[in-house]
Formats: structure tokens, sequence, C-alpha cells
């Protein structure tokens, strides 16, 4: 039965010094059909469009040199419901370079890592009405500019990988709460990590940064436990617009721990990846609700009541059903997970998914994907109050960590199915369909059925 590595997500190297040293993403290992959408993982395996780029690449690569740049194009168009009947285009192009010391310099187990990106487009959001349960992958958040920092890290391994040590401008859900297989989805709400923890000043994720630390300990090949500190800004972008502005005023420190487990099952090693986490963030936030004496702060024009601290929690997993071929997606997965934050501070109280993916295998396709997923969304308590006190005053709704809002925010499902087509060499079409029942969270606007498609290569 093959061994497959058990660490948490992020890039590090064997450093055991042999003459068969070889650089090894975990927890991929370089094996499997990989999604090569916003999370670029250079280090995953996926070929390039351009081979090897006339020799460079085995070049590099020799040197410890590993270079990516990639497309994602997206397309989206809701057919009805909605706020508007609107399509839109994003995309991106990002660039990424991570290094393996060992090879180019001979210091062993020490990597560095970094990652840019180029935006373009609009969000489908405003045009929806949704910025609960956004559709789209790739939207907002880059900025104007033309490289958009999203990570600058190093790692260090000690005792053989068993202890990692990372360091730097990293986005925390890059380590935490992270499941790549989750953007073989399109709906950005349980893309890579869950909402409602990466809409969090304390657990914001790619494309923002975060200043911080991962300590990464695995105790035996099948299990990790991790924990980290971050930086916390309250600023609507950490890093600024583009990312490179690192002088913001922290507001206080988000410290995350994580469990996790990777099991293999019977001869066909059905794997499966296991985890649990939380976060815990000591700033300080405005309650949604009450004022300082625990009434609406907005009947009674008192300031609003300020909480100490915030947390977030979730439980994640995919598991391997049935297995088509030798990679780590290769056959029948079933994917899922819920989180949950701190209700009184965080506009979404809780989010539940439930998914299926599968290989090509079986239809004679082996790098096509097909999947359906179901994701539950409940508001939280405190923001359906103070939205009920907007309404009854007559004034405008307020804007919360997920955006605009329409109207009285309670729960939200969307049900989705996509086939992606292995076009060529690293390139994929995928098409996918989404039917979002209570847009936003309310009932303000018809529930939308939404098409779109999206366009990946590794150059």
């Amino acid at each position: 039965m093959p061994i497959h590595r058990a660490c948490a997500q992020a890039e590090t190297a064997k450093t055991i010094t042999t003459p068969n040293y070889t650089a090894t993403g975990f927890p991929i290992s370089g094996e499997g059909q990989v999604p090569i959408g916003p999370l670029v993982p250079s280090l995953y395996g996926n070929p390039h469009l351009f081979g090897d780029w006339g020799g460079a690449q085995t070049w590099l690569t020799d040197h410890g040199i590993f270079v990516n740049l990639a497309l994602n194009e997206e397309f989206m168009g809701n057919v009805t419901g909605g706020r508007t009947r609107a399509d839109v285009l994003a995309g991106q192009i990002a660039g990424e370079v991570d290094i393996d010391w060992q090879k180019l310099a001979g210091i062993p187990g020490f990597w560095t890592h970094m990652l840019v990106i180029n935006g373009h487009g609009n969000n489908f959001s405003h045009t929806l009405g949704d910025y609960v349960a956004n559709p789209e992958q790739i939207y907002g958040a880059r900025g104007n500019v033309v490289a958009h920092l999203v990570d600058l890290y190093a790692d260090k391994t000690f005792f053989h990988d068993r202890l990692i040590v990372s360091a730097g401008w990293i986005p925390t859900g890059t380590f935490f709460d992270f499941d790549a297989l989750g953007c073989s989805f399109m709906n950005v709400a349980v893309c890579g990590n869950f909402a409602p923890g990466k809409y969090m000043p304390g657990g914001r994720d790619w494309p923002s940064g975060n200043l911080g630390g991962v300590v990464r300990y695995r105790p035996t090949e099948r299990t990790y436990i991790m924990a980290g500190a971050f930086g916390v800004t309250q600023a609507g972008y950490n890093g600024g617009i583009s990312g490179w502005s690192w002088g913001q005023k922290m507001s206080g420190v988000s410290t995350q721990v994580e469990l996790g487990w990777s099991p293999s099952f019977g001869h066909d090693d059905l794997l499966g990846h296991y985890k649990i986490g939380t976060y815990y963030d000591n700033s300080t936030y405005p309650n949604l609700y009450e004022d300082i004496n625990g009434n609406s702060f907005l009947l009674t024009g008192r300031p609003q009541r300020h909480e100490s601290g915030m947390w977030s929690s979730w439980f994640m997993f995919n598991q391997m059903l049935v297995r088509n071929g030798k990679g780590l997606a290769d056959g029948l997965i079933v994917i899922g997970g819920l989180g949950y934050a701190q209700g009184n501070v965080t506009a979404m109280r809780d989010h539940e998914w439930i998914g299926l993916l599968e290989s090509g295998t079986p239809w004679g396709r082996p790098l096509d994907q097909v999947g359906i997923e179901f994701q539950h969304i409940d508001m939280s308590h405190s923001v359906r109050l103070q939205q009920e006190a907007s309404l009854a005053l007559g004034t405008p709704y307020l804007s919360n960590q997920w955006g605009t809002v329409y109207g009285v925010q309670k729960w939200e499902q969307v049900y989705e199915a996509f086939y992606s087509v292995h076009l060529m060499r690293a390139t994929a079409l995928q098409f996918d369909f989404q039917y979002l029942q209570h847009p936003g969270a309310t009932t303000t606007f018809r529930d939308a059925a939404v098409l779109g498609g999206q366009f990946t290569t590794n150059f």
C-alpha cells in the first residue's frame, strides 16, 4: 500500500540528504488530478501548456527553482432571478516562484515562496444581489495594480520533515481550513477554505495575506497538528489594495489550531482527509445589534456594545469511496464540512456543505471531472435583529462583512453541478450550473439560476 504524506498544506521538501533527494509538495505530493484554478500550486505536479519551456523548466527545477504562470478566465450570467439579468467576465494571471534552497544553495529543508496575481473584470455579486454565496471564484480584492501580492514566506523543516516552521506574509487559508478539492467547484464560498472564516479579519484568505507564522508537527505519517499566529488588521484589505502595504495598524492577534488525519482504507488505498480546527482573534469588534445597555443601537441611538474577541471553528473532510485510477483524486470522492462563527459580531453564523466528485475514468476521459454540491448558510440572529430594526425605522440596511445588504438576511442554499473538460495539456474548460435559493440570504430577489464557464491553463 503506498504511503501518502499527511502534512498540512503548503509546499516543503524532503530534507534527508541522499543522492535521490527530490522536492515534494505536501499533501498532494505531485499526484492525482488537482484543480489548476486560483490556487496555482506549482509543486503539485501540474504539467505546463508549453511543456519544458525549451529546456528552461528542467534547468530551473534541477536548481530548485519552481516557476509557474497560470491563467484563469471566468464567464457567468444569471438566466433567471437575482437583482438584475446580466453577465460578467473576470479573470486573473498568476505567477508563482518556489525555491528549494537545499538544491540551490545547500541549505537543508529551507524553502521560500512568492505568489503575485493580476486580476481584471467585474464582481458578479453586485449584478446578482448576492454577496453571501458568490458564484464566482475570481473576483475583487486584487487591486488596480500590475502585481498584487498574495504570499511571500519561508519554510524551514526539522527532524526529517516532521516539524515545519513557516513565517512571512501568508494567507491563513493556505494552511488552515483548506481543501484543494473545494476549488473543483466555482462557488467561492467553499473554494480552498470555507466561509464564514475566510471573510473575517482574523481569517481572511487568498488573495489577502497576513503577517504571521505557522508550526506544523507530524507525529505519524497520517496525522498532523498545526498552530499559527497572525496579525489582524480591520482595514478593508489586508496589505492594502495592492497587498504590499505591510505597515497597516494591527488590532490584535489571530491564533489558529488544526488537527488532521489522512487515513487509507482497503486494498484500493481509498484515501481520506479529515480536519478539525478553530481560531480566536483577540481584537475588539462592535456587536451587530446591541448598544451599551443591551438594546438596539439603531433604535436608541446609543453607541454599540463592543465585544472582546471573535472565534470561528470548522470540520472538513474528503473521502474516496471508489477508486478508478492511481491518482489521489482518481475516483468517486465525497467532500463536505461545516463551519461556525461568533454570531453577535459576525453576520454569517454557520455554513454546511456536501458534494460528490468523480473523475472521467469510467467513461474513458481520466482527466475530465464532474461534480455536484449542496450548501446551506445561516445568517446570525444578531444581524437579523439589526436589519429588522432598520426596516422598522425605514433606514438603509447596514453593510457587513459580506458586503451590501438588500433585505433582512436569514438563510441561503446553493445547488451546483459542473463538468470539466480536459482540452489539452494543462488546460481545461469547465461548464457550471448553480441554483441559488434566497440570493443574498434574503427574499428580496427571486431565486437565481446561474450558468458559468471557467477556462484554466498553466503556461
